[in-house]
């Protein structure tokens, strides 16, 4: 099942880091914060202004972005958890450094 977002919403699935300790202790799932980055699967058309022109989306699917804690709305699909927020709650695109021709400090 596909989920196509309306307006200016994205569909992000977390991306969990790895839960263990630089000395190799395992930390359980239930002391664990929830992961603030995800990926891009699905991107509505844009945000429709008042006077009727459409503002094209910035993100794209596939992009890594960077999100609050708390922000958007968490929904489950075929036994796999999504979260669907707004553009505007997205504060901002990670980039791979040697993607973007800058080098890395």
């Amino acid at each position: 099942m596909q989920i196509r977002p309306l307006h200016d919403r994205i569909i992000v699935k977390r991306v969990e880091k790895v839960r263990q300790t630089a000395s190799g202790i395992v930390i359980p799932d239930s002391a664990a914060e929830k992961p603030e980055q995800g990926e891009v699967l699905a991107v509505g058309p844009g945000k429709r202004l008042p006077d009727g022109t459409l503002l094209p989306m910035q993100v794209q699917v596939g992009d890594l972005v960077l999100f609050g804690k708390y922000g958007g709305q968490t929904v489950k699909l075929d036994d796999q958890e999504y979260l669907v927020l707004r553009e505007e709650d997205v504060f901002g695109v990670v980039e791979d450094a040697s993607q973007s021709g800058r080098k890395a400090a």
